[in-house]
């Protein structure tokens, strides 16, 4: 299914191989894989390297440093099939099949080479400060997703030129796994024990469509963006690899529907993009407000057209709202209920928003232009606590 390209077979079948000889090794290890990779210099990878100001010379004599410091030992048997090179082969693989890539490339090869740090390859690379969502930024931004091939003209064409999958999805809903390539959004702090179980219930095989429940202004969007931040960082299950995080906007939705059937004709486009590329995760802020959306005389509601794609699992979804609007509305709709997971999100301790504060410090001092103290940072905490007694942290300490 999936070639490598000439560049790719030359340096995991040759160059690897010339590597180890050269510094000795009887044996063939990632960072052999890493130092055929460097010798490939009009390749993918390296552009992607240059392109992130890494001195490759230095590079190269880190890698030959570590590599005699670890000796043998951490190297693998040069075999027809040791197992942490095959490893290296099938992490190309899995990579290339992610980015809906026909190919494997130097590109993808650097990718697997960053998902275990445990090796001289990775570890070297990290002291670089090159990670895995870094890289997988940079091919996005170079290549793509779902490029026909390695051709000459696919490595300087922008994503943007690459026809959408989902059109009309793209019209109404913002890519939070895109924002968090780009690094536009804020960190998460103190949500761990809300994201491992957000991560469990979509990894479900069905009832897999969690909601979010908190009153307004205790993080729950905050919590959907640490998923697409760790989705991008690659610190969710396998299932979750390649996934998008899509944040609908159902108001846009609705807006400018003028004739009977045009709101009902723009979600089936949705539902239908959604079921066909099969690897979006949709994000429903106020979900209540799904129930009568859309709905004339004579018409369904949004609800109502989403029930079935979600019963059949054929989309998933993520939904956020009060506990007010939680009861008045999705409990009185069992068949809704019955397709979502509630995931209760309760407001933080005053300790745990200072936590959350300290995260957001460098942001907001870089957009203000200036610098926030460890007092002044407890002191809008605890007076947001004090006295704005009708709204929720972290919420009202952030706009203090």
């Amino acid at each position: 299914m999936f070639d490598f390209t000439k560049r790719a077979k030359r340096v995991i079948n040759e160059y690897a191989q010339q590597e180890a000889k050269r510094l000795g090794h009887d044996m063939i290890g990632p960072e052999h894989i890493l130092l055929g990779l460097l010798r490939e210099e009009d390749s993918v990878a390296i552009k992607i390297l240059k392109n992130l100001s890494i001195d490759l010379k230095q590079l190269k004599k880190e890698v030959e440093r570590r590599s005699r410091q670890g000796g043998s030992a951490m190297l693998l048997e040069l075999s027809p099939n040791p197992d942490k090179y095959q490893k290296i082969i099938d992490y190309s693989k899995e990579e290339a099949r992610r980015l809906k890539h026909n190919y494997v490339g130097t590109e993808h090869i650097l990718l697997a080479l960053l998902r275990d740090n445990n090796n001289v390859a990775g570890a070297t690379l990290s002291s670089f400060q090159v990670n895995y969502s870094v890289i997988k930024g940079e091919i996005l931004r170079i290549l793509g997703v779902a490029s026909v091939g390695p051709s000459s003209s696919a490595a300087t064409r922008p994503a943007s030129t690459e026809k959408s999958r989902t059109p009309t999805l793209d019209e109404f809903a913002r890519d939070l796994t895109a924002l968090a390539v780009d690094k536009k959004l804020d960190p998460v702090i103190g949500r761990d024990a809300e994201i491992l179980r957000l991560t469990q219930i979509l990894c479900r095989k069905t009832k897999n469509n969690p909601v979010l429940i908190g009153e307004a202004g205790v993080g729950k969007t905050a919590i959907v963006e640490g998923l697409a931040s760790r989705i991008i960082a690659m610190e969710v299950p396998d299932l979750l690899f390649d996934k998008r995080v899509i944040a609908l906007d159902l108001a846009s939705l609705v807006a400018g529907t003028k004739y009977r059937g045009e709101f009902e004709d723009r979600l089936k486009k949705i539902i239908r993009e959604i079921q066909n590329s099969k690897n979006v995760l949709v994000f429903i802020d106020e979900l209540h407000t799904l129930i009568g959306a859309g709905a004339a005389e004579g018409a369904i509601d949004a609800a109502n057209m989403l029930k079935p794609a979600l019963a059949r699992g054929e989309i998933q979804c993520i939904g956020a709202t009060t506990l007010t609007e939680y009861r008045k509305h999705i409990e009185k709709d069992s068949a809704l209920e019955r397709r979502f997971q509630p995931i209760q999100v309760k407001e933080p301790s005053i300790e745990d928003t200072i936590l959350i504060l300290k995260g957001l410090k460098k942001t907001f001092e870089e957009h203000h232009r200036v610098i926030y103290t460890e007092d002044s940072i407890e002191l809008a905490v605890k007076l947001s606590e004090r006295y704005i007694t009708e709204r929720f942290l972290p919420d009202k300490a952030i706009d203090i």
